[in-house]
């Protein structure tokens, strides 16, 4: 693809200009034993710091039992100089990267030995639990379970400000909000996973509340440079509206986060692999996402996310229905992806499935995460 595509004008997101509109989606990759980023990951991070803006994977902003053991947090001294480290390299290699900010909620486990370090309940919304899940670290491969309903919503937005504040003294160019599936704020907007009767919940506009007050916590923070990712066709972790609902609720919410000055929403797309069936029925709402919730956001850039090739992004950036994309899987196992593009190289790399999630085995954490080739380059 040429250099002079859609794809590789600069673009002006928050305070800082991007180089490319390729940006990396954030990946979950379990390789922070104790919670800590290190060089294992300053090296994945490295080799794609090509990418137009770097996403971190989902960064826990307090200690939760998630599904896989070893995701890094924003909660400490510690963690906020593993990231410094990692930062410090990427801004001297000319990249730039935001952290993503991640409460995972009702699907955290209680008997996780990150929840029991916590030494809290798990909190959602409302005690209302999540169908499936599989804790493969636990004895007896547990699904998910009732949490307990956050007694002062207030909590967990002071949280996010905490970790705002951390993600600020490491070195972050911003942070993106995981507003996408079935985590916290996806719970709090979802009226199958949230039936407060208080100012959180009910009405569109209280179920809103919550996402929409840790946006304006987060901008208190880091002015302009503060993100979001929705995924308004739910399904993944057991959320999803009746369609008229669903459009009601993420118009206001999208119009809403669209008057706060963010630099960036990431739209992410229907995608069958996210959509988790019950009883052989699927659990998203399956519609057009560019389509329904482009015409919400006036003011701000949308990027697409879930399933979008280089191919179907430079022709989405050149007619203006995007401003950039955001890549998740192509960029695990293409650690050159934005140079493969600009040079016309195939996007050829099998992808180790076994060695995704380090902790599934218990290989060398750097197999199926830093020892993915480059392309040949003339």
């Amino acid at each position: 693809m040429s250099s002079t595509s859609s794809l590789f004008q600069p673009i002006q997101v928050g305070s800082i200009t991007l180089p490319n509109r390729i940006t990396m989606s954030a990946l979950t990759r379990n390789r922070a034993p104790g919670t800590i980023p290190n060089d294992l990951m300053k090296e994945y991070y490295l080799q794609r710091k090509d990418a137009g803006l770097i996403v971190t994977e989902g960064t826990l902003i307090v200690r939760q039992g998630t599904e896989w053991p070893h995701a890094p947090g924003l909660w400490d001294k510690e963690q906020v100089a593993g990231w410094k480290n990692i930062n410090d390299a990427i801004h001297a290699a000319g990249g730039h990267i935001y952290a993503q900010l991640w409460h995972v909620g009702r699907v955290a486990h209680p008997d996780a030995p990150e929840q029991k370090l916590a030494g809290t309940p798990v909190y959602a919304p409302s005690a209302i639990s999540a169908r499936g899940g599989k804790f493969r670290h636990l004895p007896g491969v547990p699904g998910y379970v009732t949490p307990t309903a956050v007694p002062d919503p207030r909590i967990i937005v002071e949280q996010f400000r905490v970790a705002a504040q951390n993600a600020k003294e490491a070195g972050f160019d911003g942070v993106e909000l995981h507003g996408a599936n079935g985590y916290i704020v996806h719970q709090f907007l979802d009226s199958t996973s949230n039936n407060r009767t208080d100012e959180w919940g009910g009405s569109i506009e209280n179920r809103a509340r919550f996402g929409l007050e840790v946006l304006k916590a987060l901008v208190e923070v880091f002015g302009p440079d503060v993100s979001l990712k929705v995924s308004p066709a739910g399904g993944y972790n057991d959320v999803g509206m009746p369609l008229e609902e669903n459009i009601a609720t993420y118009k206001y919410f999208l119009e809403e986060a669209d008057k706060l000055g963010l630099s960036y929403i990431t739209l992410v797309r229907y995608s069958p692999m996210l959509d988790v069936k019950f009883d052989d029925v699927g659990r998203a709402t399956i519609h057009d996402i560019l389509e329904t919730y482009r015409p919400f956001i006036k003011n701000t850039k949308v990027f697409a996310n879930s399933g979008v090739t280089p191919e179907e992004g430079e022709a989405l950036v050149s007619s203006g229905k995007v401003d950039a994309i955001s890549i998740g899987f192509n960029f695990i196992t293409h650690p050159d992806l934005v140079k493969r593009v600009a040079n016309g190289k195939p996007l050829n790399n099998p992808p180790d499935f076994e060695h995704l999630q380090w902790g599934r085995s218990e290989k060398d954490a750097h197999i199926g995460y830093t020892d993915y080739p480059e392309a040949t380059y003339n």
